[in-house]
């Protein structure tokens, strides 16, 4: 048996690699694997019993598996017969030289680390970045994955998350405030209009009917050819909030139409003077 672990497969300076090695860098991967699934049940367990965000628990986790990961490939490589200072040590100023060219990328990796240890950011997430509403499917070390409202998916650095202002839809508390803006004509009764932006709120199952998420109306200003109402509603479907908005536009116009209430358009009055004849 030790003529067959001390079998060498490689010899390169004074590197030698034996099947020995080989069978030790397989034991501790499989070590990790296996540590890394017991860790995961173990404190998946614990969180939910905790009642930790899910999101936040498969942050946790996911930075977890990496330190695992990277201790086994030292352990890995050590058990190889590489010396892990030496090596270090001997390709200083090719890790400086790669540093100062990959200084983005380096950032990123730091980006997602802080993304990961504080939970700012995480999977299931609805966030408005750039001018962009998306959902976050999967953050990784150096870059997250998400989806638009066009299921497109679209794969953004780490560090726009930490570097730029992010609107967090879902980092407090649920619902989100919305709002509608509809013009009506001066000549309308007022109290007719809030009643019937209210009744369409009320029939959208979108929309929450509780106070004090209760749906209202806001007189906002005397236009220039309209009387502006805004309606504030509260919804969880903030993710496809623009088709929720589409079907009340579309609830208010066939209700206006119902009960004679009229939507303005822009109207500009021209006036013609009249030359004087010329004598």
């Amino acid at each position: 048996m030790d003529e067959i672990l001390n079998y060498e497969l490689l010899h390169i300076a004074s590197i030698v690699i034996t099947v020995g090695n080989i069978v030790a860098l397989l034991l501790i991967l499989t070590g990790a694997y296996l540590l890394l699934r017991l860790l995961t049940t173990v404190l998946r367990r614990s969180m939910h019993a905790r009642a930790v965000p899910e999101g936040r628990q498969d942050s946790f986790l996911q930075l977890m598996g990496y330190v695992v990961w990277a201790f086994a490939a030292i352990f890995g490589i050590q058990s190889l017969g590489v010396d892990i200072t030496f090596l270090v040590a001997s390709s200083a100023a090719l890790l400086i030289g790669i540093g100062l060219g990959l200084q983005n990328v380096f950032k990123d990796f730091v980006s997602g680390i802080i993304i990961l240890l504080e939970g700012t950011v995480k999977a299931g997430d609805l966030v408005e970045i750039d001018g962009w509403v998306v959902k976050v499917k999967e953050v990784s070390l150096r870059t997250s994955r998400v989806v638009t409202r066009e299921d497109n998916v679209v794969i953004i650095p780490n560090h726009k998350f930490i570097e730029e202002k992010v609107i967090n839809w879902t980092h407090n508390a649920t619902p989100s405030r919305f709002e509608l803006n509809v013009g009506v004509d001066y000549a309308s009764n007022i109290r007719q209009v809030e009643r019937v932006l209210i009744e369409c709120a009320r029939q959208h199952g979108d929309l929450l009917q509780t106070d004090p998420q209760r749906p209202y109306v806001r007189l906002m200003n005397f236009g220039s050819s309209s009387l502006d109402f805004q309606l504030i509603f509260w919804s969880n479907n903030m993710f496809r909030v623009e088709s929720v908005k589409s079907e009340l536009r579309f609830a208010i116009v066939d209700a206006f139409q119902e009960h004679g209430i009229t939507i303005p358009f822009t109207q500009v009055v021209l006036h013609q003077a009249t030359m004087p004849e010329a004598a």
